[in-house]
């Protein structure tokens, strides 16, 4: 039977098919490989009803799936969702605006396939609106072609807005703790589906109370899949998106002298120029030259584990190889 998956953990995972919420095993479904291990939001084939316990058989090809890259020294990615339409990326205006990590999480947005949208929540925390103008503008430049929309879920400010973005398909709620996403989740879904906690009162970061990333079906239309808050946001092969957050920066680069410029102190380098001249801030280009030297060493690493990887497969079936030709031979008469 096809179905969604709406959640996935230990092993076990919800499908969501014309008969009805499934609960169903992963051990078919479950490669080595992280990036192919089923995700909320996959589309999937599960057996039909009589099964005990019933199997997810095969998992349908994604058309979109954001990854980040793991905590762990492997340089592996972790899949957060697949088949997503929009990248909802929370931000709080309870605490000061980190514009680099803005720019990390756009460049997984982008990269996955998804369009990207920024939503600054508490808005009603900042009631001057020149004051959230310049807010707002100031991540507009961060994120060029994204639409930045302020929210508060108290007031219901831009929240009719946020509602007819995520009606159209798959959206993923992201965001680090106390961004308010679980609030933003359930005021779109207008009843308390996700428990919601307090930020710490000395820092402003929240608690994690969302710990598994769950599909809900948004009255309005649309889906929408709230996840857990994010402490690392490590870009995994992220060269496009990258280039999609600092699309200036790119297309300065085409003017350069050389096409191969590092932009750190070639002749003729048309992104220096721009820095001099003040039209691209320093701040933008520190910005740039760390995610894409963090993107080479992940993509470094991830071609090199991949080249370990294959040169074992070959070692262990040649000497599987040689193992089979041995005992051939010795079982060969005289």
């Amino acid at each position: 039977m096809p179905g969604r998956v709406v959640r996935v953990d230990r092993g076990r995972c919800d499908v969501v098919t014309a008969a009805g919420t499934v609960r169903a095993d992963t051990a078919f479904v479950t490669p080595h490989d992280p990036l192919r291990v089923i995700c909320t939001g996959d589309w999937a084939a599960v057996d039909p009803e009589g099964g005990n316990p019933r199997y997810v058989r095969a998992c349908l090809p994604r058309r979109t799936a954001f990854v980040r890259s793991t905590s762990s020294r492997r340089s592996e990615g972790q899949i957060l969702a697949a088949n997503v339409d929009h990248a909802v990326i929370a931000v709080s205006l309870a605490v000061e605006l980190d514009l680099g990590r803005i720019e990390r999480f756009l460049a997984l947005a982008w990269e996955s396939g998804a369009q990207p949208l920024v939503v600054l929540t508490k808005a009603d925390l900042v009631p001057d609106a020149t004051a959230l103008s310049y807010l707002v503008r100031d991540v507009e430049t961060t994120a060029p072609g994204v639409q930045v929309l302020p929210v508060s879920s108290l007031t219901g400010e831009g929240m009719d807005v946020l509602a007819a973005v995520v009606s159209g398909g798959t959206s993923v709620l992201l965001g680090v703790s106390g961004a308010g996403k679980s609030t933003l989740a359930n005021t779109l879904l207008g009843e308390d589906a996700m428990e919601v906690r307090s930020t710490r009162d000395v820092d402003g970061k929240g608690r994690h109370t969302t710990t598994t990333r769950n599909l809900l079906v948004l009255p309005g239309g649309g889906v929408l899949i709230d996840t857990p808050g994010l402490r690392g946001v490590g870009l995994f092969d992220a060269g496009t998106g990258v280039g999609e957050v600092f699309s200036e920066i790119e297309d300065l680069a085409r003017d350069c002298r050389f096409h191969d410029c590092a932009h750190e102190a070639e002749p003729g380098c048309a992104v220096l120029a721009a820095l001099a001249d003040g039209s691209l801030p320093e701040r933008r280009l520190e910005s740039y030259r760390k995610l894409v030297r963090e993107n080479q060493r992940i993509v470094a690493k991830t071609d090199a584990r991949l080249r370990a990887e294959i040169r074992r497969d070959w070692k262990r079936k040649h000497a599987e190889g040689r193992a089979a030709g041995e005992a051939k031979r010795a079982g060969r008469p005289r």
